[in-house]
C-alpha cells in the first residue's frame, strides 16, 4: 500500500464507508495454536522510525503490536487490555509494550502521523486519545476536520496540523514500518501482537495475555 498526501486529504463518504467497513468487521479471536517465532533480533531491529514505546528497557518482556488508528479491535484492546497491561506489567517493569504503525486506510494514516508530531513528544497521548474517540473522528461525515478538532486538544494548531498532514517524508515512513510488518513479519490484521518474537493475532483479552506472559516471567 503507498499513501500519497491526495489521497490522505481526500476525504468524504466514501472514505468513511470504508473505514465503516474494516470496522464492522468481528473481532479477530486470538488461536494460541497459531502462534509462529519469528527471530527477536531482527524483529527489534531500527526500521524507518523510531519505535514509540512505554516500560522499562530492562523489562524481560518485550511486546510489540502492530495496530492501525481506525481499526475497531484496536480501539477495543487499548480500552481494555492495554490498561490491564499498564497496571500489572509495564508501570512494574515486567513488560515493554512496542507500537508500530500499519494503517489499514488513508485516514489511519493520517492519525499515525499525527502521533508522530504529537506536541512536546507524547505519541503515546495522541495514540490513547485518538483510539479511545475513534467512534468520534473515524466515523464523521468529514472525518479530517473532526481529527482536527481533537488534534486541537492535543495541542496541535491549524498550522500544524496542516504540517504533519502533509509531510510526505513521514508518510512514506509510516507506510515503509507498514510493509516492513507486511513482507518481513507476516502481519496482515490489527492487532497483531509478538511477545519476545512470539506472534499472536487479535484482540487478546486480559486473561489471555495473562497466560501468555506468567510463564516469562517466572
Amino acid at each position: 500500500m503507498v499513501l500519497t498526501r491526495r489521497e490522505l486529504l481526500s476525504t468524504g463518504m466514501k472514505l468513511t464507508a470504508g473505514i465503516a467497513a474494516f470496522a464492522s468487521l468481528p473481532l479477530l479471536s486470538a488461536a494460541p495454536a497459531f502462534a509462529e517465532s519469528v527471530d527477536t533480533e531482527k524483529l527489534m531491529e531500527k526500521g524507518a522510525l523510531e519505535d514509540i514505546a512505554v516500560g522499562s528497557e530492562d523489562a524481560p518482556v518485550t511486546i510489540v503490536e502492530y495496530f492501525s488508528m481506525t481499526c475497531g479491535h484496536c480501539a477495543n484492546f487499548h480500552a481494555t487490555t492495554f490498561k490491564h497491561l499498564e497496571e500489572n506489567y509495564i508501570a512494574k517493569d515486567k513488560v515493554r509494550f512496542v507500537l508500530r504503525e500499519f494503517p489499514l486506510d488513508p485516514l489511519a494514516a493520517a492519525g499515525a502521523m499525527l502521533a508522530r508530531r504529537a506536541p512536546g513528544g507524547k505519541a503515546e497521548e495522541v495514540i490513547d486519545l485518538l483510539l479511545s474517540t475513534q467512534r468520534t473522528w473515524a466515523y464523521a461525515e468529514n472525518p479530517v476536520d473532526a481529527l482536527q478538532t481533537l488534534a486541537k486538544q492535543a495541542g496541535f494548531t491549524q498550522a500544524s496540523f496542516k504540517e504533519a498532514l502533509t509531510d510526505q517524508k513521514l508518510l512514506d515512513d509510516i507506510t515503509a514500518v507498514r510493509e516492513r510488518g507486511s513482507n518481513e513479519f507476516g502481519i496482515n490484521s490489527t492487532p497483531s501482537f509478538f511477545v519476545n518474537g512470539e506472534k499472536h493475532v487479535g484482540a487478546l483479552s486480559s486473561e489471555e495475555f495473562d497466560k501468555i506472559l506468567e510463564p516469562l516471567l517466572k
